[in-house]
């Protein structure tokens, strides 16, 4: 086994010392049809009711240890001063999606004109933005595929997303679906309207025959849905990541549509794509970016840019990896396996979800720069606390050149975990970071914090708690997340909403969802 890791290590390293021109393109990309596609029935006609299925949990991917014998350096952007309470007014604060079953519920909302939409494992809502009043109680995301056929309709579901298309005012949710033997298809629904209770332009692809399309994340560009998976063979052996983009022309049609895709490398893991926020474009022709954390260097960041050409696919090039250089970290959950964040007895260890970038990868064009923003868990620099958060700030300048980073920091309490976090920026360049909160005093819990502008780089302000724990997790596998999601309203391009996970009561697989909108006051 040491030598088959140490044989893997050298390989990995062998490949990062060959030049860049010499493996910096990828081409070669295949093409997925769907399988089938048609226009579901409306949402609000559905009467499948929530789906409670009892404890289960998702399938569980080993924890991808990164470095070659880790990294204990001490945390060069550490935030050890107390700024002030974060500078927001809060609007709707309401519980989301109850538990059902499943564990862990992969928490996701979105924003549109007038709707919210959440989605979890294995259900969505609709709810009304302003006043928070629900429209559509929880219903089985498997009912929009009623009728569809195939596995979309048959197959076990997991990891549902939702985003609000900005430029087509579309919603587009998505969920895995796979077989008895993971040959799996991600299965897409895009609203035909505004409304989330409509009708839907159903679509699934399937992947390779027993190729389990694990975490698959899916961000919004104009010239296509870019969809990132982890592949597993057999549900059990990595063979890298695949990075895909949908025809977001054709499904917003409601016409036959295909997936252009490209192998996935055993040296990608967890790519995430960049998913736009705002009213201005990328620049003409902007590929989609990508990142992920490097697999062995705790100083960078692996960026791929993906250009698709749907009608001769030849020319489809996934660029990469360009290294962006950022403060060092340390990885956390490492010794323990994934199960590292405290929460009072009789609590569970909870999943530290330490070896990936979480969702989403924010992307915003403000006309003199493009922004990116991201987190993921660390190491903290100093006290008791098990986690931090880390989040970074990318900027191209003048838009269309390279990123590179503008700012980064960690966010982070003397006793108290900081960690499974989402982050976005509004239209002022104001920055919301919302987490989960646990220790072993303080039941898991939900907060966010932010910064303005004027803020002294890499620094937030102290925390806003959306929604404090009354009970803890026991005996749910120590599932948890695996995201949540900060996204932006439309409609004023300030105000955020945050999805997360807390608990409620003391007890197994029974999680409850927070729903938070607010501003920052700055933001008009």
């Amino acid at each position: 086994m040491k030598k088959a890791y140490t044989l893997s290590l050298l390989i990995c390293l062998l490949l990062w010392m060959i030049p860049a021109s010499a493996q910096n393109v990828q081409r070669g990309a295949f093409v997925i049809h769907e399988y089938h596609h048609d226009v579901s029935p409306p949402a609000r006609d559905l009467v499948s009711s929530d789906l409670f299925i009892g404890n289960r949990a998702a399938l569980l991917s080993p924890i991808r240890v990164l470095g070659a014998a880790g990294n204990t350096s001490r945390d060069p952007v550490a935030q050890h001063e107390i700024l002030p309470d974060v500078g927001t007014t809060n609007l709707v604060n309401i519980d989301g999606i109850p538990h059902t079953g499943f564990a862990p519920p992969d928490t996701n909302a979105s924003v549109g004109g007038t709707q919210v939409v959440e989605t979890v494992n294995l259900n969505y809502a609709v709810y009304d933005k302003t006043t928070g009043a629900q429209i559509k109680a929880p219903t089985a995301i498997s009912s929009l595929f009623s009728g569809f056929g195939g596995t979309c309709q048959t197959g076990s579901t997991s990891d549902p997303v939702v985003l609000w298309d900005k430029a087509a005012s579309r919603w587009v949710i998505s969920i895995l679906a796979f077989t008895g033997n993971f040959t799996s298809t991600e299965c897409y629904a895009v609203s035909t309207s505004t409304d989330a209770t409509g009708t839907y332009n159903r679509y699934g692809f399937t992947f390779a025959n027993g190729l389990l399309a694990d975490f698959p994340k899916t961000g919004v560009w104009p010239d296509a849905y870019y969809l990132t998976f982890n592949g597993f063979q057999g549900g059990a052996s990595f063979v890298g990541a695949e990075p895909c983009a949908l025809d977001r022309t054709k499904m917003l049609a409601g016409s036959a549509a295909t997936a252009v895709c490209f192998p996935p490398k055993p040296t990608n893991y967890s790519l995430l794509p960049s998913d736009m926020d705002g009213t201005i474009a990328p620049p003409a022709g902007a590929p989609n970016h990508f990142l992920e954390l490097d697999a062995v260097s705790f100083t960078k960041l692996d960026q791929f840019d993906f250009h698709v050409d749907f009608v001769n696919t030849n020319n489809s090039t996934f660029t990469g990896p360009i290294a962006v250089t950022i403060p060092t970290w340390t990885q956390i959950c490492v010794t323990q396996g994934r199960a590292c964040i405290p929460e009072p007895s009789p609590g569970e260890p909870l999943d530290g979800r330490a070896d990936k970038l979480v969702f989403r990868l924010a992307y915003r064009n403000f006309g003199d720069h493009e922004a990116l923003v991201v987190n993921h868990a660390v190491k903290p620099s100093t006290g008791t606390a098990t986690a931090a958060t880390r989040w970074y700030e990318f900027r191209s300048t003048p838009p269309g050149g390279a990123f590179t980073m503008f700012q980064a920091g960690t966010f982070q309490h003397p006793k108290i975990s900081v960690w499974n976090g989402s982050i976005a920026m509004d239209k002022v360049g104001d920055i919301a970071l919302g987490m989960s909160a646990s220790s072993s005093t303080l039941d898991p819990s939900v907060v966010y914090t932010g910064r303005v502008p004027t803020d002294a780089k890499g620094k937030m302000e102290s925390p806003f708690v959306v929604v404090k724990g009354t009970g803890v997790q026991t005996a749910t596998q120590n599932r948890w997340g695996d995201y949540s999601t900060m996204s932006i309203d439309p409609s004023d391009d300030c105000t955020f909403w945050f999805a997360q996970e807390y608990i409620k009561a003391t007890g197994s697989f029974n999680w409850n969802t927070r729903l938070n909108s607010f501003k920052f006051t700055g933001c008009h």
